[in-house]
């Protein structure tokens, strides 16, 4: 599985409808799922970022349809980014050696 790390920001939209984003996350959770992902961890947060999606998807394509649906409605902006547990990034480093 591919793991990936990302924050959200709200949209002005996002900002107007905040008292629906846990259903909104909980309906991203089910679009993992349902493409045979794994939602690993979701919170929110104050400051910059306005919550953190943790993500596994079975390739990259599956991951990038997901987050292209999630910009599409409008509610977030988002920034994501690869995670390596740590054998994954000791095979990482086996190819830079």
């Amino acid at each position: 599985m591919i793991r990936y790390l990302t924050l959200i920001q709200f949209t002005d939209q996002g900002a107007r409808n905040v008292d629906k984003s846990v259903q909104r996350a909980s309906d991203f959770g089910k679009s993992v799922s349902d493409a045979g992902g794994k939602l690993v961890s979701q919170v929110w947060t104050v400051g910059q970022y306005d919550g953190c999606v943790v993500f596994e998807t079975p390739d990259e394509a599956t991951g990038s349809a997901l987050l292209i649906k999630l910009a599409k409605d409008g509610n977030v902006r988002t920034q994501t980014m690869r995670c390596y547990d740590n054998q994954e990034f000791e095979n990482v480093l086996k190819a830079v050696s």
